[in-house]
């Protein structure tokens, strides 16, 4: 009495298996989502799911299996192209208004704060760097540097006086 073959974890079952299907899933998928990059992935990849879930697959129903997975695999990418394609509409490349004269005021404003920021003392540099740059809070800044809180406004006002009036100064 023959034993019937009640899944196709053989080698020579699934070859089989696959030689009676591959093409023909091809042309399928090619006929229903049309000329797509992913379709010779999509058939490789229903027949490795097969093979994953060989033991519990009858030849009887692995045509089935692997055209429904197959199916749901392109639905996806599908699914997944339009999300891109639609992310791609939303997202307008940055348009600079920026005027060359604009471009040559702020670097030189830049420079020039630059400057501003060296004249001032090592403390209100500090101080102020930390809060402005780093947005620490007055109580932080005066536990990391060891005064008091009242010392590290003291040294934030100062530096933005400082800053500004070399601000002025210089236009």
């Amino acid at each position: 009495m023959v034993e019937r073959i009640k899944n196709i974890c053989d080698e020579k079952v699934f070859a089989s298996v696959y030689k009676s299907y591959a093409s023909d899933l091809y042309k399928f998928l090619y006929y229903k989502f049309g000329e797509h990059d992913a379709l010779e992935d999509v058939v490789q990849e229903a027949f490795v799911k097969l093979w994953q879930h060989c033991r519990k697959i009858t030849p009887e129903k692995a045509r089935g299996f692997v055209w429904k997975t197959a199916n749901n695999m392109m639905l996806n990418k599908v699914k997944h192209d339009k999300v891109v394609l639609n992310y791609r509409k939303d997202v307008r490349p940055r348009v600079d208004l920026a005027t060359p004269q604009y471009r040559l005021e702020e670097a030189e404003f830049y420079e020039r704060y630059q400057k501003a920021l060296a004249s001032l003392s090592e403390e209100q540099r500090v101080a102020f760097l930390l809060n402005k740059v780093e947005g620490k809070k007055h109580q932080e800044i005066a536990e990391m540097l060891g005064v008091t809180r009242k010392v590290v406004e003291y040294r934030i006002y100062s530096a933005f006086k400082k800053i500004k009036e070399a601000l002025k100064n210089s236009e």
